[in-house]
């Protein structure tokens, strides 16, 4: 079952997943020597400030996925950057440790999903997803800014929109999964569990230097982390633990003591929002003629969403067109790649576990901020707990070679230098 010259395809969602899907499919076929008709749906405007132009997270790029742009012949705009970060601030309590980036090399920024804040000042900032979506379109796919109401399951798929139908010969889901999945029952398909969170945008103070982010624990009750991300004139702040609500945002300032620095009242709020996130892979995400990718299928734990969309669609594209749009092509080639990174996310919920352990124990605490403290006077590459725990924070490196460094047999040795 593979695809031909003038078959249709049809993108459900222009964010990064959908561009993505778009870039790939379309680059890999000019190599085929295959030309298909895209169709990328997506109704909102991504230059629009506020919910109306966002996707929503906290909008840091890894150097994986960085470097899986340039694969591509992706570069970032300047203006699409909104700041370089180079280090990581680790409160706790009266306490912070810096983690500076290990390795100089493997950049990491923060940027704005759509064009900044609702109540922003001055004139919209550039869109990532924006940016995203021109170069996808730029290649020859077409941008359809309509919602999809539903897509039935006939001889192909079929998409419907308020006004149109569209029969397909490919279909590609890339809602994410803040947005409710238009699949007709008859496709099977289970989306991924998720969680919330809670985040809003507020003025940066002068004094907060544009490289850093701030990373808090602890409080208030039922926080797993919340981070501080400069972008420009901004920050950005996400916080990710049980029962967020819009007002957990004061509720974490407040806990950690950062009213004066911050200057916050409920009128700083510049854009506040609970969006969710995936903590699981989706149930039958792929089938005859159709695949889902990026957060609708299977995505990084906590960290790099965006990276997770671009290395999903990466593959389901390079399935679909060395290997064909069959159920068994994406079962053989797609779904494995897809079990990794949930098998990857395994060894992560341990990290995660083990780090919030530590915290609740003052001891086990000093130990490791000392072996943190005790390695600066080495060189980098054998900045072995800064790595870790950077890795934890940007998710820069796979779970599993961190979960490997941390319980590594060094690893514990030098912790147990640190008894004293």
């Amino acid at each position: 079952m593979r695809l031909k010259n003038g078959d249709r395809v049809g993108i459900v969602g222009g964010g990064p997943a959908g561009s993505f899907a778009a870039i790939h499919l379309l680059t890999l076929a000019r190599q085929h020597d295959l030309r298909l008709q895209v169709t990328i749906f997506e109704p909102r405007d991504f230059e629009r400030p506020g919910p109306g132009g966002c996707n929503r997270c906290a909008g840091i790029l890894s150097s994986r996925l960085l470097r899986g742009l340039k694969s591509v012949g992706v570069q970032l705009p300047p203006d699409v950057v909104q700041a370089d970060l180079h280090t990581y601030v680790i409160c706790l309590g009266s306490e912070t440790l810096e983690i500076h980036q290990p390795d100089p090399t493997r950049q990491i920024v923060s940027i704005y999903r759509g064009s900044g804040p609702r109540l922003q000042q001055g004139s919209p900032l550039a869109s990532f997803d924006g940016f995203l979506l021109q170069k996808a379109v730029a290649l020859g796919a077409q941008h359809l800014p309509q919602r999809v109401r539903i897509v039935r399951r006939e001889e192909g798929p079929v998409v419907h929109t308020g006004r149109d139908r569209f029969p397909l010969d490919f279909l590609v889901l890339a809602t994410g999964i803040n947005s409710r999945p238009p699949l007709s029952t008859a496709f099977g398909y289970r989306p991924p569990k998720t969680a919330l969170m809670a985040q809003d945008e507020i003025l940066r103070p002068a004094s907060w230097p544009n490289d850093q982010v701030r990373a808090h624990f602890r409080e208030p009750n039922g926080l797993l982390f919340g981070v501080l991300i400069p972008k420009g004139d901004y920050l950005n702040i996400s916080l990710l633990g049980k029962g967020l609500t819009r007002d957990s945002i004061e509720d974490f300032i407040a806990a950690q003591n950062l009213n004066q620095t911050l200057q916050f009242t409920p009128e700083s709020s510049l854009c506040g929002c609970t969006p969710r996130i995936s903590v699981s892979p989706a149930r039958r995400f792929y089938g005859k003629r159709w695949v889902a990718v990026g957060d609708a299928a299977v995505t990084r734990l906590y960290k790099d969403g965006i990276g997770s969309a671009f290395f999903t669609t990466q593959t389901a594209m390079r399935t679909a067109i060395e290997h064909g749009v069959s159920r068994q092509a994406f079962q053989l080639w797609y779904a494995p790649y897809c079990r990794r990174v949930a098998r990857d996310n395994r060894y992560g919920q341990l990290l995660f576990a083990s780090w919030n352990f530590i915290l609740k124990s003052p001891r086990l605490m000093r130990i490791w901020m000392n072996a943190i403290q005790a390695e600066q006077a080495l060189p980098p590459r054998e900045h072995i707990h800064a790595r870790i725990l950077w890795g934890m924070l940007t998710g820069d490196e796979p779970y599993r070679r961190l979960f490997r460094l941390a319980f590594h047999p060094k690893t514990m040795l030098d912790l147990a230098k640190n008894l004293k």
